[in-house]
C-alpha cells in the first residue's frame, strides 16, 4: 500500500494553550502548600480523573443502577455498559462532592474507590494520590481543587489533543529532566511514523488486518498514539494492537489512562507499581515490570512495528544502575541467540543499544520494522571488540540497517543535542535494491524555527520537512546525493590490524637505560612498591589481592637487588659501557650479574626476569639484528613484504625464522572490509614506516562514521583578505576612539 502521507498529514499544531492555561491556573493555587516542582503530584492525578469522568459520563447512571441491584456482578458487565475497560460504581462526581454534606475527604475518597480496580491502581499505587489528599485537606486547597477541576470540560477532547495536554503538564513540571526522559516532540513521532510505513507496507490496505505495535519505554504513550492514528487514517479497518512497557509511575499512569479510553487492552500496557488482592497474586507480581532491562513483558507476541525513543546515557550496571538491572541483562547475554541481548553488551553508562536489540528480537521475522531515536553514541562508541561495535557488526551483517537520518538540534524540550533516528528492517521485507545496502541522509537542515521556544526546544519538523524527509527516504538511490547516500553494508564494517615493526634493539647498562627499565615498568609484575604499600596496609579479605601481596614480599628484596647490581655496573663501567646489538650477546652478560638474587625461582620464572630486564634496557636501533623466531606466526599477513624489506636492506637476523615484532611499536589501523589490505598499506602506512608488519589479531568491528559522509571541504579565506579586513576593522576603531 503506497501510503498518501498528506491525506492526514498536515501543519496543523494542536493549541493546547487553553487548557494548559486552566491547569496551570489551578497548579498556582498550591502555592505554598507545594513546592512548584510538586505541583503535579496533584495535578497529574486529577488531571486523569477528570479525564476519565468525562468519559464515563454519559452511562455513568446506568452502571450505577447496575450495580446497585447485584453489587457481585461480574466486572465483564460493567465494562460493556460503560463502554471501556472501567467504570465507576460511586454515586458521588466532582461537581457532586461540592454539595453533599459531611467529609469531603471521606467523600473523596469513597468517590475514587468506585472505579474499578484497574483505575484505582492508576491513581492510589502509581500516583499515590491518598497522600496528597491528606495533605490537601490539612492545608484548606482539597474544596477548591475539586471545584476548579469539576469545572474543567472534557468531553470534547479527543484522544489526541489530550495526549498534547498530557505531555505539556509534564514539560511544564519537569524542566530539569533528563535528556531523552518523557516523551518525544510529536512532530519527530510523525516523520518516525511516515518512515516507518513509508516501506514494505503493501499489506496494509487488507480488511481489518492485525496489526501490532510495540514502544518499551513508551512515556505517557505519544508513539503509541501517533502511529496509531496514522494506521487508522490509512486504513481505517485495520485492527491496530498497542503493546507498551513503562518505568516510571506518573507517566504509565497517563499512558495506560489514554489508552484504556482508547480501547487498548489493559494487559497490553505494562509498567509502573503492580499491586495484588490475593496471597495467590502477590506470589505472581513482578518488580519493576516495566523495566525493559529486566523483563520482555510479551514474550509470546512478534511485532510488526517496534517505535521508541529509548533513554539516552542512562547505565545498565554499576552503582547507578537500577537495582537487579545488571543481574538481568548479563543472565540475558549468556542465553546467546536465543536472548534479548544476542550481539553484545554495550559500555556499562549507556542503555541503547540493549534497547536496539531487544526491538529487533521482538521483531517479526516476515515484516518487523522498527523506528528508534538515538544520539550519536551508538553510531561510533567503542572500539573493535567493544559490545557496542558488536551490535552493530550483527546488524549490518543480518542486514537490518535500512536507514540512518541525522536531524538538527533544538528539537526536544530538555535537551539542544542532534539526535538520529535508525530505521530497521527484517531482510525479508526490503525490496530487493535495499537488499544489502545502507542510506544515509543528513536531514540537519529540514526544520522551522519556532517564533516561541519551548523549554530547549527552538526547531521543528514542520510539514514541508516531513515531506521532503520521507521523499529522500522512498526515493533511495534516485534521491538528492547531497543529502542522501547509499552504502553497502560492508562500508560501515571493518578491520583492525596490530601494525608492529620488526624486533631491533641495542642494549647496554648505563644510568639512562637503569631509569628506562624504571620508567617503562618492565619489573611491575614483579614487584611494584606503590601497589605494594596500599595492600599492606589494607585489610584485604580478597584471596587474590591476598596472593599477589605475597608475592611481592617474596619478590621485593630482589628487586631492590636488581637496581643495586645495575647500578654498581653502570657505575663500574662509566663511558665504557659496552653497546650490544644482538640480544643474546648482551644476555651473556646480564646472566651472571644475577646468578645469586635472592629469592627462589624456577628456570622459566628467572628467563622471565631476566628478558624483562634486558627489554627495560633496551631502544629502537635500525642497524641492529633482526630478532626472530622459529615458528612461524599465521597471523602475520605480509610476511612477503617483511622478507623482502630485510632483504633489501641487507639486516642480519640473530636465527633463522619469522621475524619478531618490537611491541613497544604498537600501532594498528582499521580498514573496511571492501578494501584491499596490503593496497592500503602500500599507499597509507609503507611511506611512512617501510617495514611495517601487520597481524590479523584484533578482530571485526563496525560504525557509522556518519558526519564523514557529508563533509564538504570549505577553503579558508585569503590571508590578505582577512588582513585587510582586520586592517579596515583596527581604522574604523581608531576613528571611532578619536571622535570620543
Amino acid at each position: 500500500m503506497a501510503i498518501d502521507f498528506n491525506k492526514f498529514d498536515d501543519d496543523e499544531t494542536i493549541d493546547v494553550s487553553k487548557e494548559v492555561g486552566q491547569v496551570w491556573s489551578i497548579a498556582n493555587t498550591l502555592r505554598g502548600t507545594y513546592q512548584s516542582d510538586k505541583y503535579k503530584n496533584v495535578i497529574i492525578p486529577m488531571v486523569i480523573i477528570r479525564r476519565l469522568e468525562c468519559a464515563l459520563e454519559p452511562t455513568k447512571d446506568e452502571v450505577i443502577a447496575t450495580y446497585e441491584e447485584d453489587k457481585s456482578i461480574p466486572k465483564e458487565i460493567l465494562e460493556g455498559i460503560s463502554g471501556y475497560s472501567f467504570y465507576n460504581t460511586s454515586k458521588y462526581s466532582l461537581k457532586a462532592l461540592l454539595s453533599e454534606d459531611g467529609d469531603l475527604k471521606a467523600n473523596f475518597i469513597s468517590y475514587l474507590d468506585g472505579f474499578s480496580k484497574n483505575i484505582r491502581n492508576i491513581i492510589y499505587d502509581n500516583l499515590e494520590f491518598k497522600t496528597e489528599i491528606d495533605k490537601l485537606n490539612k492545608s484548606g486547597r482539597l474544596l477548591g481543587i475539586i471545584k476548579k477541576f469539576s469545572e474543567w470540560d472534557l468531553h470534547d477532547i479527543d484522544t489526541v489533543k489530550m495526549g498534547y495536554i498530557f505531555e505539556d503538564i509534564i514539560r511544564r513540571f519537569s524542566e530539569n529532566a533528563e535528556a531523552g526522559d518523557h516523551y518525544t516532540p510529536r512532530e519527530v513521532i510523525r516523520l518516525m511514523t511516515r518512515l516507518l510505513l513509508a516501506e514494505g507496507c503493501d499489506d496494509l490496505d487488507h480488511n481489518k488486518k492485525e496489526v501490532t505495535i510495540l514502544d518499551m519505554a513508551c512515556g505517557t504513550g505519544g508513539m503509541l498514539s501517533t502511529s496509531y492514528s496514522y494506521l487508522k487514517k490509512a486504513n481505517s479497518s485495520l485492527q491496530v494492537r498497542l503493546f507498551g512497557q513503562e518505568i516510571n509511575p506518573e507517566s504509565y499512569a497517563m499512558c495506560l489512562a489514554d489508552m484504556l479510553i482508547k480501547g487498548q487492552d489493559e494487559e497490553n500496557i505494562i509498567g509502573g507499581i503492580q499491586t495484588a488482592d490475593t496471597d495467590e497474586e502477590e506470589k505472581n507480581l513482578v518488580k519493576d515490570p516495566g523495566d525493559t532491562l529486566k523483563h520482555d513483558c510479551f514474550p509470546e507476541q512478534k511485532m510488526r512495528f517496534v517505535i521508541i525513543n529509548p533513554p539516552f546515557g542512562t547505565p545498565w550496571a554499576g552503582k547507578d544502575a537500577k537495582e537487579g538491572q545488571e543481574e538481568a541483562v548479563r543472565a540475558e547475554f549468556k542465553k546467546g541467540e536465543k536472548g534479548r541481548f544476542f550481539a553484545g553488551l554495550p559500555a556499562t553508562g549507556d542503555s541503547q543499544l540493549l534497547f536496539m536489540q531487544h526491538a529487533v528480537y521482538k521483531l517479526s521475522k516476515e515484516n518487523g520494522r522498527a523506528a528508534i531515536i538515538s544520539n550519536g553514541s551508538p553510531l561510533f562508541a567503542g572500539g573493535t571488540n567493544s559490545g557496542e561495535s558488536q551490535v552493530r557488526r550483527w546488524l549490518l551483517e543480518n542486514d537490518y540497517v535500512d536507514a540512518i537520518v541525522a536531524l538538527t538540534t533544538d528539537l526536544f524540550y530538555n535537551t539542544n543535542i542532534g539526535i538520529y533516528i535508525f530505521i530497521l528492517s527484517c531482510p525479508a521485507i526490503k525490496r530487493p535494491e535495499r537488499k544489502g545496502k545502507v542510506q544515509l541522509i543528513n536531514a540537519v537542515d529540514f526544520y522551522k524555527t519556532l517564533k516561541k521556544s519551548l523549554g530547549k526546544k527552538r526547531r521543528e519538523i514542520d510539514l514541508a520537512s516531513r515531506n521532503a524527509i520521507t521523499k529522500l527516504y522512498t526515493d533511495f538511490d534516485k534521491a538528492d546525493s547531497k543529502y542522501s547516500k547509499i552504502y553497502d553494508k560492508e562500508e560501515f564494517l571493518y578491520k583492525e590490524y596490530s601494525v608492529y615493526q620488526p624486533l631491533q634493539r641495542n642494549y647496554t647498562i648505563t644510568e639512562e637505560r637503569i631509569q628506562l627499565l624504571r620508567d617503562k615498568g618492565k619489573l611491575n609484575n614483579f614487584f611494584n612498591e606503590d601497589e605494594y604499600n596500599e595492600l599492606k596496609n589494607s585489610d584485604t579479605t580478597e584471596t587474590k589481592e591476598i596472593k599477589k601481596l605475597r608475592s611481592y614480599e617474596a619478590h621485593k628484596e630482589a628487586f631492590y637487588k636488581i637496581y643495586e647490581i645495575l647500578e654498581a655496573k653502570a657505575k663500574s663501567d662509566g663511558n665504557q659501557a659496552e653497546l650490544f646489538k644482538n640480544k643474546a650477546d648482551f644476555m651473556k652478560v646480564l646472566k651472571p650479574l644475577f646468578k645469586d638474587l635472592p629469592g627462589k625461582y624456577s628456570p622459566s620464572q628467572k628467563s622471565s626476569l631476566l628478558d624483562n630486564i634486558a627489554d627495560g634496557l633496551s631502544v629502537m636501533d635500525k642497524t641492529a639484528v633482526v630478532q626472530c623466531q622459529i615458528t612461524k606466526n599465521m597471523l602475520h599477513k605480509n610476511e612477503e613484504h617483511t622478507e623482502n624489506y630485510i632483504k633489501e636492506h641487507n639486516l642480519k637476523r640473530d636465527k633463522d625464522g619469522t621475524p619478531l615484532p618490537d611491541k613497544e611499536t604498537s600501532d594498528s589501523e582499521i580498514i573496511k572490509l571492501n578494501m584491499d589490505v596490503e593496497k592500503y598499506f602500500e599507499k597509507e602506512v609503507y611511506p611512512h614506516v617501510p617495514d611495517a608488519m601487520y597481524f590479523d589479531d584484533v578482530g571485526t568491528g563496525a560504525e557509522f562514521p556518519f558526519t564523514r559522509y557529508f563533509y564538504e571541504y570549505q577553503e579558508n579565506e585569503n590571508a590578505d583578505d582577512l588582513l585587510k579586513q582586520f586592517m579596515d576593522l583596527e581604522s574604523q576603531l581608531t576613528k571611532q576612539v578619536q571622535e570620543l
